[in-house]
Formats: C-alpha cells, structure tokens, sequence
C-alpha cells in the first residue's frame, strides 16, 4: 500500500486533478460562481471519449485518464458558452489537438488553451472566459497557489509558472507605477482565479512548453510580453490565452535551437 502511495505521489497529474477538483467543490458550495451541474458530465464525458476513441485510431494503449480529466476541469472552470453544445466541442477540440497537432513527437499546443481559443475565434459572440474573481477571497487564491506550487515543483516546471508571474508582475506593476496609478489596481488584478489557472496549470504544462530551462525563460517572458499587449493597449479580455497561444507555436523552433532531455510523465 506504501508503495503504491509513492508511486502516485511521483506523478503530478493526481495533484492537479485533486488540486482543480476541490477548486470546483468551492465555487460550487461557497460560491456562485461554478459552471451549471450539467456541464461538468458534458465536458469530462466528451474530453475521456475524444482520449479514448483517438487512442484506439493511433492503436496506442489507454492508459492515461489523467490528462484529459485535467484538461476537463480546467475547462469547468475557465471556459463559458451561450450555448450548451458549445461545452463538448470545446472539450472534443482540446483533446483532438493532443493528437492531431504535433511536432517531434510533441503536441505543441497545451490542450485546454486551445479549445477555448479556438472557439474564441470560431464563436467570438458566444465564447468568453470566467474572469475568475470569485470574489476578493484572497485566502483561496493563496491556498490554490501554494498547492499549486508543490505540484509544479514535482512536474519540474515550477521554473516556467515563476518566470512567468515575474514577468507580469513586472508588466503591469511597471504600468501603475508609470501612470501613477495606485498599487490596489495590479494587487487586485493579481488575484485573479483565472490568472492563477493560467500561470499554475497551463502555462506550466511540460508537455508543451519548451525543453530548455533558457527556452522556457524567453517563452514565459514573451507570453506575458504578448499577454500585456494584448490586454492593456489592444483592450483584448483574454489577452494571456492568445499570447499562449500564439507562443505555443515557437516551442518546436526553441527546441530546435535549445535542446534537453524532454519531461516524460510518470505513468501509474
């Protein structure tokens, strides 16, 4: 029983999962802010579904639950649709693009980024992203953020989520001081849910950021360079999300200039 425990503690993935699963337990007994109940069979139903009939197409075993049910939650939480169909594509494309869009073996794009921006694209009127306030509970953000960083320092990406958070607070705590606005308005933007989402859980993701510590360091930068563009001068809400996305498409490149030993998941 012991080594069964240690063997599920190497693999980060059941600490994201644990991690995003009490998130959706929160907003959905303390808060109002959790998708509709119906969403959440819809969107894991179809994201396992989509996982289990492309395994059986590239004839690869399936083995691996733990991915798509991650994808599945962080779309709970993030993604939002005026219409209820639009919850199963989201998830359908995800999943897909893990398969469908890769380079040296590598799928470029992390799957939950880009199932919600390419129905950004696609329903630019029917799609948003939760802003992810829920409320100012500072405490939860902090407690999802510690948590966050124990299971980013076992995937061996905490590197890429600090990067990045260095790089936006430099970002937009340089934007108040140079306007003269008050410190209050990046504090207050800093404890955003979804930013938090995206920094611990998508941004970090090893299987599509690059390999080299250098390569995830000009990622992360660039992303929140992109991000803040986007979002301060362009007036784009989800502004992060597209810069990831975009940047996403660099990583073959970096890899191609900064090699290193790819990170493979640990399977149970």
């Amino acid at each position: 029983m012991f080594l069964k425990v240690k063997s599920l503690s190497k693999d980060p993935r059941y600490f994201q999962i644990l991690t995003l699963s009490s998130l959706l337990a929160f907003l959905f007994f303390l808060y109002d802010f959790a998708p509709s109940i119906e969403i959440l069979p819809l969107v894991i139903g179809s994201a396992l579904l989509t996982q289990y009939a492309l395994t059986k197409y590239f004839k690869i075993p399936f083995y691996d639950f733990r991915s798509p049910l991650i994808t599945s939650l962080s779309l709970c939480l993030l993604f939002k649709g005026a219409a209820i169909w639009l919850y199963p594509l989201a998830a359908v494309l995800a999943i897909g693009s893990k398969f469908l869009i890769r380079s040296d073996d590598k799928h470029i794009f992390n799957p939950a980024n880009f199932g919600i921006v390419s129905l950004l694209i696609l329903f630019p009127d029917m799609v948003w992203i939760s802003p992810g306030q829920w409320g100012s509970a500072l405490w939860l953000g902090l407690a999802l953020a510690a948590f966050a960083i124990i299971v980013l320092m076992t995937a061996r990406r905490g590197d890429m989520t600090l990067m990045f958070l260095g790089s936006w607070i430099f970002f937009v705590f340089g934007r108040a001081l140079w306007l003269g606005d008050p410190l209050s308005i990046p504090i207050l933007s800093m404890q955003s849910g979804a930013l938090l989402i995206f920094a611990f859980f998508m941004i970090s993701d090893p299987k599509s950021t690059p390999d080299h510590i250098g390569g995830r360091a000009i990622f992360a930068f660039a992303t929140a360079a992109l991000g803040y563009v986007l979002q301060y001068h362009f007036q784009v809400r989800e502004g992060l999300f597209f810069a990831l996305f975009v940047m996403s498409m660099t990583t073959p490149l970096i890899d191609t200039f900064l090699k290193a030993n790819r990170y493979q998941w640990r399977n149970a």
